[in-house]
């Protein structure tokens, strides 16, 4: 099952702070992606653009524009609980 975003915040230094319909709410560190995936490095050069994460209709993804986008699972799997 995919898990679901009910809420997000983003945070200084290019961290997300995500909770889950589970009840489950991490941390996930944007910046990582933003060191090792090329298209991510706009979300570093591009004023705002952070700061303006959206969350998909079905709320399994939160994005950013056509070719930026962070999957509900990953953020599930790889964020640090809070």
């Amino acid at each position: 099952m995919i898990p679901r975003i009910k809420s997000y915040q983003p945070l200084q230094d290019y961290q997300l702070l995500v909770s889950f319909d589970d009840g489950r709410k991490v941390r996930y560190d944007v910046a990582d992606d933003i060191r090792t995936l090329p298209t991510f490095r706009d979300l570093e050069t591009e004023h705002g653009l952070f700061e303006n994460a959206q969350l998909d209709t079905s709320r399994t993804c939160i994005y950013w524009n056509d070719r930026i986008d962070l999957p509900s699972d990953a953020i599930y799997e790889y964020g640090v609980a809070v």
